[in-house]
């Protein structure tokens, strides 16, 4: 069966709701369950972030990235002063990101560990990324478009997890990837995490990459992401502004508020230390 057959297949259970999300996420889903009671409050989320220590380390990391903590100096130690100073929508960002990187289980082939590796690279830089371009140059909220770049690729992800049982299925072009599935298995999976309108919106505009300048939208502002993160997708490898020389004026694009590339430029340990943040 070739690659298109075996991603209409994966596609079609999709739209039927039936997704198999890979053992050990079951945790993850249940704390971001938590974290969406309206009651949650700052105690109840440490409790919560106390029982798993990968998202407690990612919790104090960001606490203390430059682009939360901008007093050098006052550096959090633990997970109650770090979720009162990120606030609970991005420990619910964080919750999500950990979940969306297990989304793509453990593989045992060394090649899906390897493009699972680099998927993940990517979606740091772009969620970073975003974060910045979101308060700098697009004004849109930044912790929304932060959520939009932990959760952009998460079909990319699930198909990872599914890729043992479809001999073949990640073989071939990224276009076919792109074009045959991504919509259909990125859209169930955004449904199914309840993800707000906003940002299955802005996922959509970054699925049919249309860029307008000056940026202004949160479509706009995860395309961007996208395309100059300096890791690309493995699994849809889209032009990069940094590596393609004739799409290098749209880094000098002028918005409003200056030159993008200064902007870029000055906000470069913003996104670095953040960057650095989402590795695990």
């Amino acid at each position: 069966m070739d690659r298109t057959a075996l991603l209409n297949i994966i596609a079609d259970q999709a739209r039927q709701g039936e997704i198999n999300f890979p053992t050990g996420l079951d945790v993850s889903m249940n704390i971001l369950k938590q974290l969406d009671d309206p009651d949650c409050h700052i105690e109840l989320a440490a409790q919560l972030m106390r029982g798993e220590p990968l998202m407690a380390a990612r919790v104090v990391a960001v606490a203390n990235s430059a682009a939360y903590n901008r007093r050098a100096g006052q550096e959090v130690t633990d997970l109650r002063n770090a979720i009162a100073r990120i606030g609970l929508r991005t420990v619910r960002t964080l919750a999500t990101a950990i979940a969306t990187r297990q989304m793509a289980g453990a593989p045992s082939d060394p090649a899906l560990r390897k493009i699972s590796s680099q998927l993940w690279e990517h979606t740091a830089h772009v969620a970073s990324l975003a974060h910045v371009i979101a308060r700098k140059i697009t004004h849109q909220d930044p912790e929304t478009a932060f959520f939009a770049g932990i959760v952009h690729e998460i079909g990319g992800f699930y198909l990872i997890s599914r890729a043992p049982d479809f001999p073949g299925l990640l073989d071939g072009e990224p276009a076919d990837w792109v074009e045959t599935a991504e919509p259909v298995i990125g859209r169930a999976i955004l449904a199914r995490l309840g993800v707000p309108d906003a940002v299955m919106q802005a996922v959509e505009a970054l699925w049919e990459g249309l860029l307008a300048l000056p940026a202004v939208s949160l479509g706009d502002t995860l395309l961007l992401a996208n395309e100059l993160a300096p890791v690309a997708s493995p699994l849809y490898e889209a032009g990069n502004l940094r590596r393609d020389p004739n799409n290098a004026h749209i880094i000098d694009a002028i918005n409003e508020d200056g030159v993008m590339s200064d902007i870029l430029k000055e906000a470069a340990d913003e996104v670095s230390s953040l960057t650095a943040a989402l590795r695990f």
